[in-house]
């Protein structure tokens, strides 16, 4: 993988687990998804009138899409209701590459040796941080994986077919960030009005985090194979342990600690892939 590349999506992946971590630390999970998502497209809809529509092509795919983000969203909210970050976040980023990765060898995108290892060693520490939970812990977490894999194919074509990566993904944000707003506004107005009021830095903060993280990722899909980005930005694991640990107070084994070094050779093989 080419080394500015390689950087891009190590930066999209640190942005990535920064908005993990601010919905985390929110006392409202789903409101806080609401902020980030509806900053999100806020921002998206700022941005869009200086940019050119996507192709044609690729509309059928963002259609698709915005469909499982709202729903990946929803998921999202839900885990971190239930289930400590430092055990959800794992789950759900683990078992995605591996999806991709066996999808698009489906689909006919080959993989170099060293790119397969390196998105085996990836997913193999992620889930090994996983080690020790509940088998009624990992339901949510495994569903939300499934999800995250089908919109990442989704739109690794949908962007690859637009003719502009960053017009593809703030379209996809700013329709994707409208229904969960609306829906909360409808059953929680007032709720919602006065948790935006309190914490509207941290939805402006993680909505750019978000839409930042998955325009580069998405951009990054149209130069290289879509599987050795996917499990690249599932790195942000590494990041998210930090801010599990140091921001989050959440305890971590040293189990996960060894895991952290897995992931980091898998890392290291991606950049040599």
């Amino acid at each position: 993988m080419p080394l500015s590349i390689f950087l891009l999506v190590l930066a999209a992946a640190a942005l990535h687990a920064s908005w993990n971590a601010i919905v985390k630390r929110g006392p409202d999970k789903f409101l806080g998804t609401v902020l980030v998502t509806g900053s999100a497209a806020l921002l998206s809809a700022l941005v869009l009138p200086w940019l050119h529509f996507p192709a044609a092509e690729s509309w059928p795919w963002l259609g698709a899409s915005v469909l499982l983000q709202v729903t990946y969203y929803a998921l999202v909210a839900r885990c971190y209701q239930q289930v400590d970050m430092s055990l959800a976040y794992p789950m759900m980023r683990g078992c995605a590459p591996i999806l991709v990765a066996l999808a698009g060898a489906v689909l006919g995108e080959r993989l170099p040796p060293s790119a397969w290892l390196g998105v085996i060693l990836v997913s193999g520490g992620i889930l090994c941080m996983a080690r020790g939970a509940r088998s009624g812990q990992l339901r949510l977490p495994l569903l939300t994986a499934a999800m995250i894999a089908t919109y990442t194919l989704v739109d690794a074509q949908g962007a690859r077919l637009s003719g502009n990566a960053l017009s593809y993904t703030l379209w996809l944000f700013l329709l994707s960030g409208i229904p969960l707003p609306l829906w909360a506004l409808h059953r929680q107005r007032g709720k919602l009005l006065a948790y935006a009021r309190q914490h509207w830095p941290l939805g402006v903060a993680g909505g750019i985090g978000t839409t930042a993280s998955y325009a580069m990722a998405l951009w990054a899909m149209t130069q290289v194979p879509v599987a050795m980005v996917s499990a690249l930005r599932e790195s942000s694991i590494l990041f998210a342990l930090l801010i599990s640990v140091f921001l989050l107070r959440e305890r971590v084994t040293r189990a996960r600690w060894l895991a952290a070094a897995l992931i980091v050779a898998g890392v290291l093989a991606l950049r040599l892939a």
